[in-house]
């Protein structure tokens, strides 16, 4: 597990849920994990947006992930309602993700995740600037 070299970000992830934390922070490390995977993402920024960790690079559409207390049992990751992106991943995926509207994909506690499909969902959210343009995002 990458260190959180942000001392806000990390304070942020030690307010949550024990059982919560350890989700958001895999959440976390496929963001990091995904960007190095992808082509032409060469830095992430890990900061605080809204109060919940979020990732944003040159390229691409900034990424959040958190955990309400009003669904204590849910944790989710957030994309900008004014992209494309949660469409596209409604039109490609289907069923296999939860979503709320077209800001989140939604996991419950044990939930399992897909985690081929979710890093793509991550790495056309890093590099959404350069694809926006294109039908469905490209996919």
């Amino acid at each position: 597990m990458s260190a959180i070299e942000n001392t806000k970000v990390e304070e942020v992830f030690e307010q949550y849920p024990k059982h919560i934390q350890s989700r958001l922070l895999i959440l976390r490390q496929l963001i990091l994990d995904t960007a190095i995977e992808t082509e032409g993402v060469d830095h992430v920024d890990e900061t605080l947006k809204w109060g919940e960790p979020s990732y944003i690079t040159k390229k691409g559409s900034t990424i959040r992930i958190g955990w309400k207390q009003s669904s204590p049992d849910q944790y989710a990751m957030y994309f900008n309602c004014n992209t494309k992106l949660v469409d596209t991943f409604k039109e490609v995926y289907r069923d296999l993700f939860n979503y709320e509207g077209n800001r989140a994909i939604v996991f419950a506690e044990n939930d399992e995740i897909p985690v081929d499909e979710f890093k793509q969902c991550i790495a056309l959210a890093l590099t959404y600037h350069t694809r926006k343009h294109l039908p469905m995002l490209g996919k």
